[in-house]
């Protein structure tokens, strides 16, 4: 993996299949299949990672912005069940997204 972030709590890296010209995945050391899954004391760790999406923004460059998603559930899209985030850039993103 191409690793841009890692610490003892979460790692980020480039996705394999890009979907943009900045694509990261972020994802807790702690296994967590969802946001659907999360406990009450996950809370510290789901705040320490949005900080780490910050900082990863900034290093990055993605000073024109960004989108953040997580897929929860088969009909939203999730293929992979172990809680991630994309972090996508780099181009203008459309909305609806699909």
């Amino acid at each position: 993996a191409d690793i841009v972030y890692q610490d003892d709590h979460c790692l980020a890296f480039r996705d394999n299949n890009p979907q943009a010209p900045t694509h990261v995945l972020l994802i807790p050391k702690k296994e967590i299949v969802s946001l659907d899954t999360l406990e009450p004391e996950d809370a510290q760790l789901m705040g320490h990672m949005l900080l780490v999406v910050r900082d990863l923004a900034r290093k990055l460059g993605l000073s024109g912005g960004y989108r953040l998603v997580t897929n929860v559930g088969r009909d939203g899209g999730q293929s992979v069940f172990h809680l991630h985030f994309h972090l996508l850039a780099g181009r203008a993103l459309t909305w609806p997204p699909g």
